[in-house]
């Protein structure tokens, strides 16, 4: 109900800069601890989830808020993406919120403070609890972007819950060619080989974050690579270069977009992705989730997890919890005593 209140005036801002004050707002926010797990808990890839409702990247670049964000209710939450090196993006304007459609367009390109100062903040929360992914990515004029990767995967290894290995940016020219089957199989063996000269065998799991802007062959192609090198999950879907039927004036901006209408093709592909695997690699359900009815959805198409931003930007940051409530309803009514239980049932 506060939110509501105060939406307007955060829309009469600069969505860029109503983004930093609301950063600047969880910094100072009183800290509640983590979620606390519940019938919702999971384990994927290792690790335990309180709940299934993830924070996807974007919203925390930089890692400044990681524990404030997990204090929402969030059940984990994925910062970044991080370059190695800082990097300003792509000229302002480059956010734009589409109100009519309950959608964001972005082209930020990959703006952050670089990963040596996010992994400070990393290292001086380490002690505390709570799942945080670190999401990484190339920067914009390298020279070998593989090797980027292979530097954050360095970098992060040790203070990361999990890497997520961002491919799919479209504000960022070329790289989502690394989604090609030759490109990709040596991206992410230089990864693997990074993380296990970092940390040996305890190294953190990879995560694959993937394009709804697939073919069925890069489909097939992708989950085959997912499953020969062992990922721990992929992440289905980043923001889409589409343009469905939109009501906004900003619906002619160039950038990925997400929020509402992304969602039916989303979901299509996470159905491709548990399809091509078979069931057997953990999915992560991503793009246009608003409500539980949405999430419980993504469940039962076959995601173990979910990630949500563009709708926290609509509901405000009583989403999380309201989603938890409302799936922990819909678990029950469909009779499934865990998730584990749901996921896939559809």
């Amino acid at each position: 109900m506060l939110f509501d209140l105060v939406r307007p005036a955060v829309f009469a801002l600069d969505p860029e800069r109503a983004h930093r004050l609301t950063v600047a707002a969880l910094k100072v926010m009183p800290r509640r601890g983590p979620a606390p797990a519940g019938p919702l808990a999971n384990t994927v890839a290792g690790l335990h989830f309180p709940n299934p409702v993830g924070l996807a990247a974007g919203f925390d670049k930089n890692g400044e808020v990681p524990d404030a964000l997990l204090s929402l209710g969030f059940g984990f939450a994925e910062i970044g993406s991080v370059t190695p090196l800082p990097q300003v993006g792509n000229p302002r304007p480059r956010l734009f919120r589409l109100a009519e459609d309950r959608a964001v367009i972005n082209r930020m390109g990959f703006n952050n403070e670089g990963g040596d100062v996010v992994a400070r903040r990393l290292v001086a929360r380490r002690d505390r609890p709570g799942v945080v992914g670190v999401n990484i990515g190339a920067n914009k004029d390298s020279t070998d972007r593989i090797a980027d990767y292979a530097q954050l995967t360095r970098l992060m290894a040790p203070l990361a819950d999990y890497l997520a290995v961002n491919i799919s940016s479209p504000n960022t020219p070329g790289l989502r060619a690394l989604q090609d089957e030759g490109a990709l199989t040596g991206l992410l063996d230089a990864v693997i080989a990074a993380r296990r000269d970092t940390c040996g065998e305890a190294g953190p799991p990879i995560f694959l974050k993937v394009a709804p802007d697939l073919e069925p062959a890069d489909v097939d192609a992708i989950a085959r690579i997912a499953l020969d090198l062992d990922l721990a999950a992929l992440i289905v879907s980043n923001t889409t270069i589409a343009r469905p039927a939109l009501r906004s004036h900003h619906a002619a901006e160039t950038g990925g977009l997400s929020g509402a209408p992304l969602r039916d093709m989303a979901l299509q592909r996470l159905r491709d992705f548990r399809s091509a695997t078979g069931g057997a690699i953990p999915l992560v359900g991503v793009g246009g989730i608003a409500s539980a009815e949405d999430a419980w959805t993504r469940i039962r198409a076959g995601a173990s997890l979910v990630q949500l931003y563009s709708a926290l930007v609509y509901q405000g940051p009583g989403l999380a919890r309201k989603m938890v409530r409302g799936m922990e309803r819909l678990m029950r009514r469909d009779g499934f005593a865990t998730i584990a239980e749901a996921v896939g049932s559809e």
